[in-house]
C-alpha cells in the first residue's frame, strides 16, 4: 500500500487503495464514495450479535461523507470564498513547488509549469462546483486538495484531486 503525503506539512492526502487516474502528468484524480460510519461499529467475524449486549434503545452516533476524507482526515476549508483568492494562493504555492522541484529534477520543471497551467486554467473554470480541503493539520501553506461531484455511470461520484509534485509517496 502507498501513502501520499503533503511535502511541506507530512499531512496523509490519500492512499492508493482508491481508484485514481493522473492527469497530464501532474494533478492525481482519486475517486471516493459517499459512505456511512456508525461511531464503535466493529463486526468481528463468527460474532452473534443476539447473545451479545441488548440494544438499549439509545441513539447511534452516525458519520457520513466522502471516504477519503473521512479516512485520511481531510478538513475542508473555506479560505477561498471567490476564484481571486484561489488564485493568489495558488501562485503561492505553485512557486513553493517549483522550487521543491527545481532542487530535486530541474529537468521536469518546464514540463510541469507548461502541463499545470493547462489543467489549472481548466480547473479554474470549475471554481464554484469545488470544495476545498487540507491535510489534518490544517495548514493552509501546505497542499489544499480539491473535490467536485462527477456523473460517471448514472451516479454522482466525488473526485478528490491532488498536485503530484506536491506529494510524497510511502511504501508500506
Amino acid at each position: 500500500m502507498r501513502i501520499y503525503k503533503d511535502i511541506f506539512t507530512g499531512d496523509e492526502m490519500f492512499s492508493d487503495t482508491y481508484k485514481m487516474k493522473l492527469v497530464d502528468e501532474v494533478v492525481y484524480e482519486v475517486y471516493g464514495k459517499l459512505i456511512q460510519r456508525k461511531e464503535g461499529d466493529i463486526q468481528l467475524d463468527g460474532a452473534n450479535p443476539s447473545a451479545e449486549e441488548q440494544d438499549e434503545g439509545t441513539d447511534e452516533n452516525v458519520q457520513s461523507g466522502v471516504d477519503i476524507v473521512m479516512n485520511h482526515r481531510l478538513c475542508e476549508t473555506y479560505a477561498f470564498s471567490d476564484k481571486k483568492s484561489y488564485t493568489a494562493y495558488l501562485k503561492d504555492y505553485m512557486k513553493k513547488l517549483v522550487a521543491k522541484l527545481e532542487e530535486k529534477s530541474p529537468d521536469q520543471v518546464e514540463v510541469f509549469k507548461t502541463n499545470m497551467n493547462k489543467v489549472m486554467k481548466d480547473i479554474l473554470g470549475r471554481f464554484k462546483e469545488l470544495q476545498f480541503f487540507t491535510g489534518e493539520s490544517m495548514d493552509i501553506d501546505g497542499m489544499v486538495g480539491l473535490m467536485e461531484y462527477r456523473e460517471i455511470d448514472g451516479n454522482s461520484v466525488p473526485v478528490m484531486m491532488f498536485f503530484k509534485h506536491g506529494l510524497d509517496e510511502e511504501k508500506f
